[in-house]
Parts: C-alpha cells; sequence; structure tokens
C-alpha cells in the first residue's frame, strides 16, 4: 500500500483540497513553490500513462478547477502541470504555481510551518 492510499484512507493526516469517488487532491508537504497541489487517483495504479482512458482523462478535468484556484490565490504567471512518478509508486499530478522556470526544479524543495500550509489549504479551499 503507497502513502498515498494511506492518505485518501486517512491513515496518514493530509491538508485535502478536494476528493471525489475517483479522485483526492491535497497539498504536497514538501512543496517546489508554495501552493504545490498533488493530484491522485484513488486507485493505486503505479504509473500515470496506466490509468484507463476514463481516468487519464477525468484526472485533468477534476484538476483543472483546483489548477484555476490555485492561481487566483497564489502569486503566478500560472499553474504548471508535471508528471514525476519517482518518489512514490502511485501515479499523481503536481500543480505548481509558477513565475518563472525554476519554479519546477523538484530537486529544491521547501519547508513550510503547518500554520503556513494551513493558510494556503484555506485560500485555494475558498478559492474553489
Amino acid at each position: 500500500m503507497s502513502v498515498f492510499t494511506k492518505i485518501i484512507n486517512g491513515e496518514i493526516p493530509s491538508y485535502k483540497i478536494a476528493e471525489n469517488d475517483k479522485f483526492f487532491a491535497f497539498l504536497d508537504i514538501f512543496p517546489v513553490a508554495k501552493g504545490h497541489v498533488l493530484v491522485i487517483p484513488k486507485e493505486e495504479i503505479d504509473k500515470v500513462f496506466d490509468l484507463s482512458d476514463e481516468l487519464l482523462s477525468e484526472i485533468l478535468l477534476f484538476a483543472r478547477p483546483i489548477a484555476k484556484a490555485i492561481e487566483s490565490v497564489i502569486p503566478c504567471k500560472r499553474v504548471g502541470l508535471s508528471v514525476i512518478g519517482l518518489e512514490v509508486p502511485h501515479a499523481h499530478l503536481h500543480l505548481v504555481p509558477l513565475n518563472n522556470i525554476s519554479d519546477m526544479d523538484f530537486t529544491k524543495k521547501l519547508k513550510l510551518s503547518d500554520e503556513e500550509l494551513k493558510e494556503i489549504q484555506e485560500k485555494i479551499l475558498k478559492a474553489l
């Protein structure tokens, strides 16, 4: 069972942003930028391109309003989308607020306090 499945099941706490019957979105606790959100299918599938056609298209539709909400409350030029998938064997999308290309550098992670993460979560939830 992946750490993401444990988050979905409530075994590990998270800063939940959105959820439906197929997907779950939450703040990355080791973000590359403030407002970095992970979007995952509830079904534990390792690689994003192993998702069914239906899930692959629906994950983007689920992510779109989240990206729009991030863009409306986090100072950025746009929200970038990335699929890396090396750290956790559970398909996931990264929604990252961008002001320049270096904001997508996954080798540099921010350390945010619980208060900062809660504040970001509340802003995004309010915008949704």
